[in-house]
């Protein structure tokens, strides 16, 4: 018989929301995912091409040890979930920064592994989704919470939410009773450049330093209208924007970052940009203030704040053990340009927490990511 206290809504279809409904599911748990677009990967997660690989830094740092962990997670998903070349290949990018080098990679649409994620759960019967279904607001309930619109209806009822909805949670998390300082999120917009490639590829394998050059990637997958075979350059780093809109400010940034690759290719972009051949696609990021995810579960507000008003308690220095928390509340999300190598990770162990498991992961790392970080710094200045 199936545990009713074991039913999850998870709120975004993107990387994030589609790991972690998996990872719940893995678990055994019966997860309904909601979305406000016409089905999934419609987001920051519809990416063409993005690039697998560490963040590497020369001594460790959260973001380093992170994508460590994440790269592993993804390829072990990929390669048991997703034909090669339905979707990724395996490359070497060439990092021409401050970690210059050949490291291993891989080359992914995330839409091929949302979808994998998606089809498996419905195979294994667990998995229902709703799309056209824009979540409004969040309404503790006896029992769990209520998902609704913004007319009041309700999209979901369950015991466990879990939102993931990249910049979109803040208003979300914000009607559950969270206050906005506590969630910094910030939109992050992202342009690529991209072309048909035809003839051979210009670069031995991806180039790295402002952005990203991809000289071949070729997948069936694409837009309906879009070449099989393509190159990539980008994508800009526009903060605070919100549009979606293809800029030939955007695509001139792209072609100055590529002239400083790989002056062949910048030839070529220059070409297709004369042709009227050149694509692009945009979309908008979530990050945090510190660039570090959001995961795990969400601090309670009018807890905390009488907890730190206490007189025992003008020294108080919060953290993950003594913080009080929304029950059934959970995110994921505010993973950046790093979606692709962070979300698989987050996700699982997420939904360990969630499961009442131990969380698989070093307790510095694990409050590295915690919702509740923001929350505390707010409590500690207070406390001062």
């Amino acid at each position: 018989m199936t545990d009713p206290q074991r039913h999850a809504t998870v709120v975004g279809a993107g990387l994030a929301g589609a790991a972690l409904a998996h990872a719940l599911m893995a678990r055994g748990w019966r997860v309904e995912l909601l979305d406000a677009a016409d089905g999934p990967a419609r987001g920051a997660s519809a990416l063409p091409v993005g690039m697998l690989s560490p963040h590497v830094t020369r001594a460790p740092t959260p973001l380093s040890r992170l994508t460590a962990l994440g790269v592993t997670t993804t390829r072990e998903q990929l390669e048991t979930l997703v034909p090669p070349g339905a979707g990724w290949q395996a490359c070497e990018v060439h990092n021409h920064g401050h970690d210059r080098g050949v490291w291993p990679a891989a080359l992914v649409r995330p839409g091929a592994l949302v979808a994998a994620w998606i089809a498996s759960g419905q195979a294994s019967g667990r998995l229902a989704t709703r799309w056209n279904a824009p979540a409004a607001r969040l309404v503790k309930e006896t029992g769990g919470w209520s998902v609704q619109d913004a007319q009041g209806q309700a999209l979901a009822r369950s015991p466990v939410v879990a939102v993931t909805g990249a910049v979109g949670s803040l208003p979300l998390l914000a009607s559950g009773g969270l206050p906005p300082e506590w969630l910094p999120l910030r939109p992050v917009q992202g342009q690529m450049s991209l072309g048909e490639l035809v003839g051979p590829a210009l670069a031995d394998g991806p180039q790295r330093d402002n952005g990203v050059y991809v000289p071949e990637y070729a997948d069936s997958g694409l837009a309906p209208d879009w070449p099989v075979r393509i190159w990539s350059m980008g994508s800009t780093y526009e903060r605070g924007a919100t549009h979606t809109d293809i800029r030939d400010a955007a695509h001139l940034n792209n072609l100055e970052s590529l002239r400083a690759l790989n002056p062949a290719a910048s030839d070529a972009f220059e070409r297709a940009k004369a042709s009227g051949d050149l694509l692009g696609w945009a979309n908008v990021r979530c990050a945090s203030l510190d660039r570090l995810p959001l995961c795990g579960a969400l601090p309670d507000a009018a807890a905390l704040l009488t907890e730190q008003s206490r007189p025992e308690r003008r020294r108080w220095r919060p953290g993950p053990a003594d913080t009080p928390r929304l029950h059934g509340l959970f995110t994921l999300c505010a993973l950046g340009s790093r979606g692709l190598t962070l979300a698989a990770w987050c996700a699982q162990r997420l939904a360990e927490q969630i499961d009442g498991a131990a969380v698989q992961a070093e307790p510095d790392l694990w409050a590295a990511v915690d919702p509740a970080r923001f929350a505390w710094r707010q409590a500690r200045r207070g406390s001062s």
